[in-house]
């Protein structure tokens, strides 16, 4: 990864900038903005899972939602959809429809939660299990290709993301 950014800063790109971060050289407008490549990062990062889930017949928000659920079905007896919502960061309303259509494709089921009848439970059926199995390896991948090896700089980048959303009154672990 400190490749990858050391590269980049010693090009020139089309923002004109190269060199030092100060100077007549620095970026200018949106590119000095790191908000303004937080947002290009997460949208490559989402075409490029968007592109590796593809062959197994899932979007990166269909995705996040089967793992979301997979996740919190072994944490919990059987999560809320409500609770698949809040860990994945995806509205309930779109919730509520890809966990519909997961469920018409044998990937979850959706009950009545046994404590709560207004609320849905959402287990992973088997089928459903194998197949974020299968999923998880491709965005390892990606995660590995687009932020580099596991380690320390990783860890750093995990963490300053995490203050990020701790900053703005989120939470990655709802």
């Amino acid at each position: 990864m400190a490749d990858r950014r050391s590269a980049s800063a010693a090009s020139s790109g089309p923002s004109g900038s190269s060199g030092s971060p100060a100077g007549p050289t620095a970026p200018r407008g949106p590119r000095a903005s790191p908000g303004f490549w937080l947002y290009h990062a997460a949208l490559a990062w989402q075409r490029e899972l968007d592109n590796g889930l593809r062959p197994l017949g899932l979007t990166h928000t269909q995705f996040t939602l089967l793992a979301s659920a997979n996740h919190l079905g072994r944490r919990h007896d059987a999560p809320t959809q409500q609770q698949v919502a809040e860990l994945s960061g995806v509205d309930r309303m779109m919730t509520s429809k890809i966990l519909s259509e997961l469920h018409r494709r044998g990937l979850v089921d959706r009950v009545a939660h046994a404590q709560d009848g207004r609320a849905k439970a959402v287990r992973t059926t088997d089928a459903g299990a194998e197949l974020v199995s299968r999923a998880v390896r491709i965005v390892a991948e990606v995660d590995d290709r687009l932020f580099g090896a596991r380690g320390p700089e990783r860890d750093r980048l995990r963490a300053a993301l995490e203050g990020i959303v701790a900053a703005a009154g989120g939470s990655g672990d709802r």
